[in-house]
């Protein structure tokens, strides 16, 4: 998420920004005065082409598919899981020994209110949120001897375009018409009414990776707008 990349930057990290497209990668790296990473996330490969010598990790790539799961493609769950849960999985095993040599780091795994409850027809997606939930309470139990915490933070719907291309997709599963799916699907768990903008989550993973949040760790930060309030 470039607005992650943004908030880290300004706060003085120097940002490795992780792409599988290079013009995107650089692009990010060339605004925040960062360095672009070309990384196939669904490639067990592509990893050990990653620097190891990192103190902060923010997991957030991922993807979407809207299907029942009878009708749900197993080649596209088997994606899903490779880019959300496997690849945070090899990233963290990747930069632990740097951290842990250290004694401090940061994790922070982009988790979704998708990872503390269900919706229908996204069963891969919940999955891999599920997942990811379990990782980094792991991460944060191993860790916290060597000073280093493992988070999530879990926004609602956020202003990107792989929510924007969504709405399409829960049209048609749902029989509605786009104009309705931010009302009737999207945002009706939801006590706030909007939609979360990505400066909100990268404020909240900014937060996390601070010496103030230095007792935080194992936990899931709700930005849900309520959502999982009732």
């Amino acid at each position: 998420m470039r607005a992650c990349a943004k908030a880290l930057a300004e706060a003085g990290a120097f940002v490795y920004v992780v792409d599988m497209a290079k013009a995107a990668a650089d692009q990010v790296a060339e605004e925040i005065g960062g360095s672009a990473c070309v990384c196939d996330l669904s490639d067990p490969a592509s990893f050990d082409a990653l620097p190891v010598d990192v103190d902060i990790v923010v997991n957030n790539a991922g993807l979407q598919y809207v299907a029942p799961l009878h009708d749900f493609p197993p080649e596209r769950f088997t994606l899903i899981q490779k880019v959300m849960v496997e690849a945070p999985f090899r990233i963290i095993r990747h930069t632990l020994p740097h951290m842990y040599a250290r004694g401090w780091g940061r994790i922070v795994n982009v988790s979704s209110v998708h990872g503390m409850r269900a919706s229908a027809f996204k069963g891969a997606y919940v999955a891999a949120k599920h997942a990811l939930e379990g990782l980094s309470k792991v991460a944060a139990l191993e860790g916290a001897a060597h000073g280093v915490t493992s988070n999530c933070v879990n926004p609602g719907y956020v202003r990107t375009p792989l929510m924007e291309a969504q709405i399409a997709d829960q049209a048609r599963s749902h029989g509605i018409a786009e104009s309705e799916v931010l009302e009737k699907i999207m945002l009706r768990r939801s006590a706030v009414k909007r939609l979360i903008e990505p400066e909100e989550v990268a404020s909240a993973v900014l937060w996390l990776c601070s010496e103030d949040a230095g007792f935080v760790t194992g936990t899931s930060l709700p930005l849900d707008g309520g959502c999982t309030a009732h």
